[in-house]
């Protein structure tokens, strides 16, 4: 096949699958817009996500959604900085722009499945960069435990901060105290599973590691573990921590520029911000299309903390929602997408 022609289908590959997720997004949204009007008692005909969505972005201040881009870009770069100081570890050097380009790939396919972005940044890495792919696996695993315990902490801080509101919440919600002893109730049974599984693999231990499956997984895991101890050979261990911190600090910023920049939240503080970034942290966690779904009722119900009416919190969510995954997320993804194998093409790692 000629080489233009090749070059010419692969482009329209990635824009097609741009818009797929486009249209997958949309759809969606317009499912959950659906579902809040019928609980405001809206009819359905004066219900069209595109309008609500073009009325929210024209009323909220460009200015600070600029900068919420502003942020998104500079906390990613922390994160390929970081990124790069675990994988020196290895004897290698890699480029910035590929760590950069790959995490951004990496939120992009999250669009469209969940997770498969911690498959393919580091598939992508260990490709443009020659490193082994378990060792690099690795890496992403301990960059995301840094990412839990991150978010543990500001959850803690955000609770206490925010104690008087959220408990003002807790009291007033009558199942709480059900809704609790199902998830406890879940909990018992993910652990006596979980243990039963453990004692099951111990007792079938010396068999399956004898076995060629067996020692497969024990390389795996071997290049997994050495990926996770990086963070003991760091050569700049406050450089790490300062880039870790900068990374969340750039996120909380994300959702205090979106309050900025839409009117009925731009007066309620940062603590309420701290709070619906919380909700909105743990809403991103939960396996869906980067946080579709999850996010929006996560902060919703956080903003009504705050006095918000319900349609506000979803306005807020939309605002914020699309800023990322769009302005970001998707624009950028389609960049490393086109640009990776162009930047890459006469690269040879050291």
């Amino acid at each position: 096949m000629n080489r233009s022609l090749a070059n010419a289908l692969k482009f329209l590959l990635f824009i097609g699958v741009g818009f797929g997720i486009l249209y997958f997004m949309y759809r969606s949204q317009q499912a959950a817009y659906l579902a809040q009007c019928q609980l405001e008692g809206t009819p359905e005909d004066e219900c069209r996500l595109l309008d609500k969505l073009v009325a929210d972005f024209r009323g909220a201040r460009v200015f600070w959604l600029l900068m919420t881009l502003v942020a998104f870009s500079l906390s990613n770069l922390s994160r390929a900085i970081r990124w790069n100081m675990l994988l020196r570890t290895f004897g290698k050097t890699p480029r910035l722009i590929n760590a950069f380009l790959t995490i951004n790939l990496g939120y992009f396919a999250n669009l469209g499945f969940p997770r498969l972005g911690e498959i393919l940044r580091p598939a992508a890495m260990a490709r443009y960069e020659n490193i082994s792919l378990q060792r690099v696996v690795g890496t992403v695993v301990l960059d995301r435990m840094i990412d839990v315990i991150f978010l543990l902490a500001i959850t803690a801080l955000a609770l206490v901060l925010g104690r008087e509101t959220i408990w003002a919440f807790v009291e007033a919600n009558v199942d709480l105290s059900s809704r609790l002893a199902g998830v406890q109730n879940l909990l018992l049974i993910a652990l006596v599973l979980g243990l039963v599984f453990l004692a099951l693999l111990w007792w079938q231990w010396a068999n399956i590691r004898a076995s060629n499956l067996g020692q497969k997984l024990v390389g795996i895991l071997r290049g997994f573990g050495e990926g996770i101890q990086t963070i003991g050979k760091v050569e700049h261990p406050g450089w790490l921590l300062f880039h870790s911190v900068n990374i969340w600090l750039m996120y909380f910023l994300m959702t205090w520029f979106v309050f900025l920049s839409f009117q009925p939240t731009a007066a309620l503080g940062q603590v309420a911000a701290l709070v619906t970034f919380v909700a909105g942290g743990w809403g991103i966690v939960v396996p869906s299309p980067g946080g579709m779904g999850t996010y929006h009722f996560l902060t919703s119900e956080a903003l009504q903390l705050y006095g918000l009416s319900s349609l506000d919190g979803f306005s807020w969510a939309n605002i914020s929602f699309f800023t990322i995954n769009i302005g970001c997320n998707v624009l950028i993804g389609l960049i490393a997408l086109l640009s990776l194998p162009w930047l890459n093409r006469n690269y040879r790692p050291e």
